[in-house]
């Protein structure tokens, strides 16, 4: 099998390709792509109604989320490092931009939310790191919506590898944040109080920005 980097798998996900995420010593698991290429479902629709104002919804990915949000009237703009995911969600009819969340933003300090689905408060793998980012975009009164692992997760740091069956890329780090841990990484990246919410089995938070 040949080497490829993450972006390249991640792009075949997009297209439609099964990816199979390797997690250190545990089962390899396939990637819930065909979820994430959907439209956003109740549990999705549960977690964007926890969004107030102008949103940013960084590593947007195919875009069912940046699509919800617009349609629903959102001010909303996805940002995605693969050019492949913003082509989708630009096709979509929500805006998006080519940008990693440590890059220039427009609007930075006056976004009303910053959305983090699907986990991706894992990116880069430093979860404080990425919250003081995240606090630099918002306003005053804005918040963090996000998806975490279920209570009792804790925080766990990973290196994983994805794979297609045209290759497998090398390890990179990724972040677990559980329910029960997300109040302490708030505080270290100097954002505020978590409200805990619940939808089956997902467990989401909003995270105030003042501290």
């Amino acid at each position: 099998m040949s080497a490829m980097s993450v972006a390249s798998v991640f792009t075949l996900g997009l297209q439609g390709h099964p990816v199979t995420v390797w997690d250190g010593d545990r089962v390899p698991r396939p990637l819930p792509m065909h979820r994430w290429l959907g439209v956003a479902g109740a549990a999705d629709r549960a977690l964007l109604s926890l969004c107030a104002g102008p949103t940013v919804d960084v590593g947007c990915g195919p875009g069912r989320m940046a699509e919800d949000l617009a349609r629903s009237g959102h001010t909303v703009l996805g940002i995605d490092v693969l050019p492949e995911a913003v082509r989708q969600t630009l096709s979509r009819g929500g805006p998006a931009l080519q940008r990693s969340v440590f890059d220039p933003l427009p609007g930075e300090g006056r976004w009303g939310t910053v959305l983090l689905a699907d986990g991706n408060i894992g990116i880069g793998g430093d979860p404080v790191a990425l919250l003081e980012r995240v606090r630099e975009l918002l306003a005053p009164d804005g918040r963090v919506v996000l998806d975490l692992a279920p209570w009792g997760s804790g925080i766990s740091t990973r290196h994983v590898r994805l794979g297609t069956p045209s290759g497998q890329s090398g390890e990179f780090p990724w972040t677990l944040v559980g329910a029960d841990a997300i109040q302490a990484v708030a505080s270290a990246a100097g954002l505020g109080t978590v409200a805990h919410h619940r939808r089956d089995d997902r467990w989401m938070a909003v995270v105030g920005a003042r501290p």
